[in-house]
C-alpha cells in the first residue's frame, strides 16, 4: 500500500486490491501474498477520513470491491495465504485487516490500536474478532479505550507470529513465505479451508464432514499425486517435487 501519507484505504484502492488479490488467487503459479505499506511510519491509518467525511457513518453501502475493505478479507474462495508485514502504526481497519490475515510479522516499533469509540463509533470486524482471539477483560480494553498495543504486547496475545527489526521486516516476512511454499500447495489450502469451514463445529461434526466429503480441497488433496510424493519423498531422502495435483 502506497498512498502518503498514511497509506490509507478508500473504496478506489479497495476495489483495486480486490483486483489484485483475485489474480494471486487465479494464478497456480503464485503460493504466497505480503501486504505491507509503503514507509516505515505507517502501515495504514485505516479508512481515509476524507472519504469518511464524504459518505459519513461506517460506509458499509459502499463498493470496497470483491474482497472487502483492503481486498482480500472477503475474496471468495482464497484459499492461499496472505501474510500481513506490519511495519508501522496500524490504526482503526488498518489494525483489523491484519486480525484477517493467516500470518502477522512486525517491526519492533510498530503500533497498533483502534481508536473508533473516541470518534463516536465502534470497530466493526475488531468488535467480532478480538472477543474469540483474547481473553475479554483485554479484547474490551482495546475496544473500548483505544488503548495502544506495541509489537511485542501483540505477539504475546498472539496477535502476531514474529517481531522484527524494521530492516528485517521483509526479509522476515519471504522467509516464512518460503518455508509455507516448502509445503504442498494442496495441503496447504486444505488446511485453511478446512480450518474456516469447521471452526464453529463440533469434533463429532468435523469427523461427520470429513467422511462425508464437506471438506473438499481435503478430499482433493488425499487424492492427489501430491499426497503419494510425500512420503515416497520421505522414504527416498529427498526434497519432495510438489505438482498441486
Amino acid at each position: 500500500m502506497d498512498r502518503p501519507k498514511a497509506n490509507t484505504i478508500d473504496q478506489p484502492t479497495s476495489r483495486l486490491m480486490g483486483d489484485v488479490f483475485a489474480e494471486f488467487r487465479d494464478d497456480d503459479s503464485l503460493r504466497v501474498a505480503i501486504l505491507t505499506g509503503a514507509g516505515e511510519k505507517f502501515f495504514s491509518a485505516g479508512w481515509d477520513l476524507n472519504e469518511a467525511a464524504e459518505v459519513g457513518g461506517a460506509g458499509y453501502s459502499n463498493d470496497y470491491g470483491q474482497g472487502g475493505l483492503y481486498g482480500f478479507p472477503e475474496l471468495p474462495n482464497l484459499e492461499k495465504p496472505v501474510i500481513c508485514a506490519v511495519n508501522g502504526y496500524a490504526v482503526g481497519a488498518g489494525f483489523e485487516v491484519f486480525l484477517n490475515a493467516d500470518f502477522t510479522v512486525a517491526a519492533d516499533h510498530a503500533q497498533m490500536w483502534l481508536p473508533e469509540a473516541q470518534l463516536g463509533v465502534a470497530p466493526d470486524v475488531g468488535t467480532f474478532l478480538l472477543p474469540k482471539l483474547l481473553p475479554t477483560p483485554i479484547a474490551n480494553e482495546i475496544l473500548m479505550t483505544g488503548r495502544r498495543l506495541s509489537a511485542e504486547e501483540c505477539k504475546h496475545w498472539g496477535l502476531v507470529n514474529r517481531v522484527v527489526p524494521q530492516a528485517d521486516l521483509m526479509d522476515t516476512a519471504r522467509e516464512l513465505a518460503a518455508q509455507i511454499t516448502a509445503s504442498a500447495p494442496l495441503s496447504v489450502a486444505a488446511i485453511k479451508q478446512t480450518a474456516r469451514l469447521s471452526r464453529h463445529m463440533s469434533a463429532a461434526q468435523f469427523y461427520h464432514g470429513l467422511r462425508n466429503g464437506d471438506f473438499p480441497l481435503f478430499t482433493k488433496m488425499m487424492e492427489s499425486e501430491d499426497a503419494l510424493e510425500g512420503p515416497n519423498a520421505a522414504m527416498e531422502k529427498r526434497t519432495a517435487v510438489w505438482k498441486g495435483r
